[in-house]
């Protein structure tokens, strides 16, 4: 073989390697790069999921309840007081109508809960010795309103636990009025004040379609003591529709320094609906 043949080949040769070189190196920069990108993949953040994202729309729910409540303690007026005791079985017989219904409204962490109740209770009782003659009964009719709204901040959010604490006010109205018949006479009391309350609300989840909440709230202001404390346990019927049964107490020591005085408790089993609207 000559010398340009040699030095021909020899050319091709190296030419060849060079190409093969690059093609190995650039392979090889490509594979570097795909496990670079690769590892940073796998070390970033996971994103969030759509559930633990915070949601600032609106929502609305609504719980129309029943309260099985009886209640015991202190009441009069005019310095003159007298105990009382009454299982839900007797505010039941009295029982002329009720409402009673919880709502809440939330947008991202604030939550805006509101509960009222409203009672209407009345009795008639023979005099059979009266010394009235013209008097043969007294008719007795009591009414009891309690509307509670409130502001809220949700201050943990968390999948297994969530808790909003709140401050709101308690407004009471209590009345009652005798009526001695059937001279229809009248005597009517009444008191109205309003309390500064502060509490929380905390939610557990025990499964995908039952859970558990607990809230409280203690003040005053108009009265010496106002507090209540609620549990109950909610079962998801359908995805808007929860179930609800639960126990609630709620306190109240309202004794001014004349006039009406209140000092009692209520509580019984507590079954409600909730429909969440939104």
């Amino acid at each position: 073989m000559n010398s340009y043949r040699k030095i021909s080949l020899l050319a091709f040769a190296g030419s060849l390697a060079l190409v093969l070189g690059r093609s190995a190196m650039a392979q090889e920069a490509q594979v570097s790069t795909d496990v670079a990108v690769a590892e940073q993949t796998s070390s970033a953040p996971t994103p969030k999921s759509p559930a633990s994202v915070p949601n600032d729309n609106w929502h609305f729910g609504i719980t129309p309840y029943l309260w099985f409540a009886g209640t015991h303690g202190t009441a009069g007026f005019n310095n003159r007081d007298v105990s009382f005791h009454a299982s839900f079985g007797d505010v039941f017989s009295y029982l002329n109508i009720g409402i009673m219904g919880a709502a809440e409204a939330s947008k991202g962490r604030w939550v805006f809960p509101g509960d009222f109740l409203w009672m209407k209770l009345s009795d008639d009782k023979g005099f059979p010795a009266s010394p009235f003659p013209s008097v043969t009964s007294i008719k007795v009719k009591m009414y009891e309103s309690v509307l509670t709204p409130k502001v809220g901040y949700r201050v943990v959010d968390h999948e297994k636990l969530k808790v909003d604490g709140t401050v709101g006010i308690r407004y009471w109205h209590l009345g009652e009025n005798l009526s001695l018949q059937p001279l229809n006479l009248n005597n009517s009391q009444s008191a109205n004040w309003v309390d500064v309350i502060a509490g929380a609300k905390i939610q557990m989840p025990l499964s995908p379609k039952a859970g558990i909440t607990i809230l409280g709230d203690a003040g005053g202001g108009g009265a010496n003591v106002d507090y209540q404390v609620v549990g109950s346990l909610g079962y998801k019927i359908k995805p808007n529709i929860i179930g609800e049964l639960g126990w609630r107490y709620m306190d109240v020591n309202y004794r001014p320094s004349s006039t009406f005085i209140f000092d009692g408790a209520m509580s019984g089993i507590l079954l409600g609906v909730t429909f969440n609207l939104k």
